[in-house]
């Protein structure tokens, strides 16, 4: 296998390798915009001869992690063709792709897994969650707060940009784990006319609160289908609120839409304050729980030195990485409100720790104690993964639903 970029010239056998391997079969118009997406990605290929047989993009994106935003490549489309399977491209494509990213000081990678028993051995490690919620909106939304009472207003998609999007990277920030959104992005992903997933749902509508912007919702509806007797439902793709009080404002106006009898919201936090403040849980339900975000930690001393602490800590760690050998070791971390050291030490080892284990609790969305209870984390220093999970805590839970 020949390992070496994949010029603009290739994109369609990229994409004509995408589409063999999702089994995918998408309209022109849909081709065009993937095409699109792919342009500003960093594209690794890995060539038979002159034939595409894999494929691995990035696109060049930062990420949220406490206190910081970081270089964090987005890693997409990667895909294998069926006929060279188990011969090492895949692992050849990421040992690539870490080596680049290595070298340029990126010290995270993130992707969104379409197999989750793949990347674990590539030592990403599920660092977000999300749940689906539904709410069955055949009668009013029962809160147990008082909600906002500002006006609501529809903004037209082609103006959210502009009028939401200051306010999504004001709040981008205080959970960790989310990408910014440049115009291309909001208008090529969150805003797009037609859903690819789904035909019958209208284009995006925008709702927002106050002026200035207060919280908002990007949601799609779609009737009754008399034939199938589905019900009419309302899908939100996202809900930002300053306040408890404005995001039930914002639930009540998607719960009341007429003709409409059911609110289907994916890809919600685990502490969505909707489910506290929800006044009927039979009302208000979690229908499902999955990973979201998986991050990479190419450095591992880079990524920890560079976010922020809640509470002090002193423990030496060993890290285990047979991908990236430089990650391996024996150290000291040291955290504080000053941030946190990293050093080399010979002395006894309180924690050790997989790369993968380590980074599903880098963001603070995993508990160390947790995965120690479940044997992927050895604990030699009784309380040692209580000390550092105070100290990799979060206000808020790590969450992104901007898949990619």
């Amino acid at each position: 296998m020949d390992i070496r970029d994949v010029p603009e010239a290739h994109l369609d056998r990229a994409l004509d390798l995408a589409y063999l391997v999702f089994h995918e079969r998408p309209e022109e118009e849909e081709r065009k915009h993937r095409r699109e997406l792919l342009l500003p990605c960093e594209r690794i290929g890995a060539y038979d001869g002159e034939q595409l047989v894999g494929l691995l993009a990035a696109f060049p994106f930062t990420l949220s992690v406490p206190g910081a935003d970081l270089p964090c490549p987005g890693l997409t489309y990667v895909a294998v063709a069926p006929t060279h399977r188990r011969r090492g491209v895949l692992s050849a494509l990421m040992a690539e792709a870490f080596r680049r990213y290595e070298e340029r000081g990126a010290p995270l990678a993130a992707l969104w897994a379409s197999e989750d028993a793949i990347y674990g051995r590539f030592g990403f490690g599920a660092a977000t969650h999300g749940v689906t919620v539904e709410i069955d909106s055949r009668r009013p939304l029962a809160l147990r707060i008082d909600p906002d009472e500002r006006p609501l207003r529809l903004v037209e998609p082609a103006d959210a940009p502009d009028v939401v999007g200051p306010y999504f990277e004001s709040t981008r920030v205080l959970r960790a784990g989310r990408n910014p959104r440049d115009e291309a992005r909001w208008t090529g992903e969150w805003l797009r006319d037609r859903d690819e997933d789904d035909d019958e749902l209208s284009p995006a509508r925008v709702v927002v609160l106050g002026d200035p912007v207060a919280g908002y919702a990007v949601y799609r509806t779609k009737g009754e289908n008399e034939e199938s007797h589905t019900p009419g439902l309302v899908r939100v793709d996202e809900l930002e609120a300053d306040s408890p009080a404005v995001a039930a404002a914002l639930w009540r106006y998607l719960a009341s839409i007429d003709l409409t009898s059911t609110v289907r919201a994916w890809g919600r936090p685990l502490d969505d304050p909707l489910l506290f403040f929800s006044g009927d849980r039979d009302q208000v339900r979690v229908t499902g729980q999955y990973p979201a975000l998986w991050v990479r930690l190419v450095d591992v001393r880079a990524a920890l030195t560079a976010r922020s602490w809640a509470a002090a800590a002193d423990l030496v760690l060993e890290v285990h990485d047979s991908r990236m050998p430089a990650n391996s070791g024996r150290f000291r971390l040291t955290t504080g409100p000053d941030g946190a050291r990293h050093e080399p030490t010979g002395d006894p080892v309180d924690l050790s720790f997989g790369v993968r284990e380590l980074a599903a609790c880098y963001l603070g969305g995993t508990k160390v104690a947790d995965l120690a209870a479940a044997g992927l984390v050895e604990e030699h220093t009784p309380g040692a993964a209580a000390v550092l999970d105070a100290a990799l805590r979060t206000p808020r839970l790590p969450h992104t639903d901007d898949g990619f």
